[in-house]
């Protein structure tokens, strides 16, 4: 009965909430585990409540025993409190509802590129023999684009020319969720923009390609999320930076508060749907501190 109720919950995801395959899986590997676990012991256990707190302890004792993280199962609560929020929508389900409980992580701060690397990476110095070739420009664009606007991964392979507004600096991004946003594209990267556009349109005069994507594979068609990802790093160990699309993203929002730069205004580039998301990076800038601090003051304790 759940099993088939959670299959009608990942396809309301999919088609009225517009969620991402890569979000749709996400849901289905935290719930699945879960739903199977309660049709288990309700079959093992006769006349046991439908939504015994029992059930929900024993479940996360038993994740945690299989080494499963704090941040995984926080992860799962949240998912769980989805799937329920939809199962109240549903008939025959008012006794399937848990208490949900709190769940503390130790969140990671995420990784970024220090403001002198990140520079080291435009200054078309690497080994690469390609460089007057649209590929070259194609990955050079990529760094810019992720460096210079924050979108993620996902996004920067969605990204068409008709959402690029030269004239008014502008980039119209699709989200998570589909939510569309417009980032602002400094001048340096319109400059990177208007060099591979050229290098691009020569690439389609040669090809049978026809794809509005901005960033074009071999054959002309839309380069895909993990060639991105390849690409990307593929380029920074050319440069000596070891560094993921992410990071650069984590990267623009960190260099974006180092320099003075409001956190709303942040929020609003990365597309993000709550200010403490964004909040994190204020942890990022304080350990830099931190790290000055301890270098540079005759008083902090460390022996240089």
């Amino acid at each position: 009965m759940l099993l088939k109720a959670l299959d009608k919950y990942l396809r309301h995801l999919t088609e009225v909430e517009g969620k991402s395959p890569r979000t749709i899986d996400s849901y289905r590997r935290d719930l699945t585990p879960w739903v199977t676990y309660l049709e288990e012991q309700y079959d093992a256990i006769p006349g046991i409540q439908r939504n015994d707190p029992l059930l929900m302890r024993l479940f996360l004792r038993q994740r945690t025993e299989a080494g499963v993280s704090n941040r995984s199962l926080a992860r799962f609560v949240s998912a769980m409190s989805g799937f329920q929020r939809y199962l109240t929508t549903q008939k025959g389900f008012k006794a399937y509802q848990f208490k949900i409980p709190s769940i503390k992580f130790s969140e990671k701060l995420p990784k970024f590129v220090p403001q002198a690397e990140a520079a080291r990476l435009f200054e078309h110095n690497n080994a690469r023999e390609d460089k007057k070739t649209y590929f070259y420009w194609r990955d050079f664009l990529m760094m810019s684009m992720l460096y210079g606007t924050g979108v993620r991964r996902e996004e920067l392979s969605r990204i068409e020319l008709p959402d690029i507004d030269m004239s008014r600096g502008l980039l119209r991004v699709i989200g998570k969720g589909n939510k569309e946003r417009v980032v602002p594209l400094g001048d340096t990267t319109k400059e990177d923009l208007e060099k591979y556009l050229s290098k691009r349109e020569e690439f389609l005069d040669k090809s049978d390609g026809l794809s509005p994507a901005l960033f074009l594979n071999r054959n002309g068609e839309k380069l895909s999320v993990r060639s991105i990802d390849r690409l990307v790093k593929e380029f920074g160990r050319a440069q000596g930076v070891d560094l993921t699309p992410h990071a650069l993203r984590h990267s623009l929002a960190t260099h974006l508060l180092e320099n003075g730069a409001n956190l709303m205004l942040i929020k609003e580039i990365l597309g993000h749907a709550s200010l403490s998301t964004t909040q994190k990076y204020t942890h990022v800038t304080a350990e830099a501190m931190k790290r000055v601090y301890r270098d540079a003051h005759p008083r902090s304790g460390s022996k240089k």
